[in-house]
């Protein structure tokens, strides 16, 4: 299942640092962000491979989760919180603020047959929490 981090930051008078180091397997081997997203929702996928972890840079948004076991709502609110997803995590997002910056960092490049669109069998899509 997603795992919530608060990722170690510094604060001083000059402002905070906040340091991404050790969250997922393997190297970096994509970055990318997301932001003027609107009122809808995002991904509706999972990955053969791909740990993905998910930052909000700026602004919120929701995160939801399903593991083939159970699901889970995230709300991204700050810069230090970073949620991480596994392979097998089906997930979309939805609630951009308008001012929302979703940085993803991933251990795979992109690969167009990395993903799973399929839903688990069991997975319930519940609108809201």
């Amino acid at each position: 299942m997603a795992e919530l981090y608060n990722l170690k930051t510094f604060s001083s008078e000059t402002g905070d640092l906040t340091v991404f180091e050790n969250i997922i397997p393997g190297q970096i081997q994509r970055v990318f962000y997301i932001y003027n997203a609107g009122e809808g929702s995002r991904a509706g996928h999972r990955h053969h491979l791909a740990w993905n972890a998910l930052i909000c840079l700026n602004g919120s948004c929701r995160v939801y989760n399903n593991n083939g076991k159970g699901e889970e709502y995230f709300h991204l609110t700050n810069p230090r919180q970073c949620l991480v997803l596994k392979p097998e995590d089906w997930h979309t997002m939805d609630q951009f603020s308008e001012d929302a910056i979703l940085l993803v960092v991933s251990n795979q490049l992109y690969d167009k047959d990395d993903y799973i669109y399929e839903p688990y069998p069991n997975q319930v899509m519940v609108a809201s929490e």
